[in-house]
């Protein structure tokens, strides 16, 4: 079985010769074009008594402001923090109990292009004491995004997974059931003004730094619409010069996210999780001339307790104790490990195949990894997450 846990390594491998094109739009993304996350603070109500109840001042000020705006005057203190203000310390008032009442954040992401009149997929989160929003309905929302501005509004039932359940003192909880979701929940009402049509050049930025990647996309949209079209601007950046009538802009970008080029080969990289004992190593990894050996030692220590009792040959009425001592075994294991050796310049396969040959485990991986990089063996960066 241990020989077997590298099959991510060899699956990765089988596919690493298999040099293939991508398209511009899965290795590139147009700047200004993007998406904006929106957050709102709301209520939710109908809840079966596993709201916020009457402990979270905020909950009760936002539903009197709620009611308020609908022309519905409270009578009296809604909560201890009215009772506060008027200077009035018994609690003898008839407080609004709100169990069915919980405060929450709606968060929702704006893709570019939205246009008023679409809807959106929001999230749901209690901030208060609720223990369940099963069952409750977010009253109407603002969305707004980091400048301030409104731009769409949320209301709806909830759709929640979790489950909450307790009696006599026992409580079981399946899943996270103060967190909800409204499927097209949202209403947009305001538009994200971007940059798309407002330059001469495009600009597509690359998802991973690379020279070779963004000289090659220069490259085929030169090839394709002509020398001067496009240019590398930088390991990121490649400018191209689009129409300016807007449907002939959208035309031709059409054509380009859709050409195909081989992107550059990435770093050689080795990522450890040290936590589940994954190892992903990529094609280009190299090892210098090495041997290495990795040995296992194993100390056993076993403890028996055992009891000493008096002869029976000791006469009738002679001094005799019972001493209760313990017994300690040590030993010491050592598996034999054969020492393998790295020719230069040997790539993914040698390394899987050396080490599989001696039965390494996740953990004994890793350590023979950080040594090859700490002696300068390995031609790779080693990154630990």
């Amino acid at each position: 079985m241990k020989k077997n846990i590298f099959y991510i390594l060899i699956i990765l491998l089988s596919f690493s010769n298999l040099a293939s094109a991508d398209r511009v739009k899965d290795l590139t993304s147009v700047a200004g074009v993007r998406e904006n996350q929106l957050v709102g603070y709301g209520l939710v109500v109908g809840l079966g008594g596993t709201g916020d109840r009457d402990k979270i001042s905020f909950t009760q000020q936002s539903l009197k402001t709620v009611l308020d705006r609908l022309g519905v005057e409270v009578d009296g203190p809604i909560s201890n923090y009215d009772l506060y203000q008027r200077g009035v310390a018994s609690l003898a008032y008839d407080k609004t109990k709100l169990d069915n009442v919980a405060s929450v954040l709606v968060t929702a992401t704006l893709p570019a292009f939205a246009k008023p009149g679409q809807t959106l997929d929001i999230n749901i989160a209690s901030i208060g004491l609720a223990s369940s929003l099963r069952g409750g309905t977010l009253i109407l929302t603002e969305l707004r995004g980091t400048d301030g501005q409104i731009y769409a509004l949320a209301q709806g039932a909830l759709t929640v997974s979790g489950v909450e359940v307790s009696a006599e003192g026992s409580e079981i909880t399946i899943g996270v059931p103060t967190v909800g979701r409204i499927p097209s929940g949202a209403i947009v009402e305001r538009e994200v003004i971007t940059p798309f049509d407002q330059s001469e050049f495009i600009i597509l930025n690359a998802n991973q730094a690379d020279f070779t990647t963004t000289s090659a996309i220069a490259s085929a949209i030169n090839e394709t619409f002509g020398e001067g079209t496009a240019r590398s601007m930088d390991a990121i950046s490649v400018g191209v010069r689009a129409p300016l009538d807007i449907s002939d802009r959208v035309d031709f970008l059409s054509l380009v996210e859709n050409l195909e080029v081989t992107p550059g080969e990435p770093k050689a990289r080795v990522v450890v999780n040290s936590r589940t004992g994954t190892v992903v190593i990529s094609r280009s990894v190299r090892v210098t001339a090495t041997a290495v050996t990795h040995g296992q030692l194993t100390v056993k220590v076993s403890a028996t307790n055992e009891v000493s009792q008096p002869s029976a040959g000791v006469r009738k009425g002679a001094p005799g104790t019972t001493v209760q001592f313990a017994n300690a075994d040590v030993s010491v294991e050592e598996e034999a490990r054969p020492m393998f050796v790295f020719q230069p310049g040997v790539n993914l396969r040698d390394i899987v195949d050396a080490v599989n040959q001696v039965g390494a485990t996740p953990s004994s991986l890793i350590a023979i990894l950080d040594a090859l990089k700490s002696s300068g063996s390995l031609r790779a960066e080693l990154i630990v997450i």
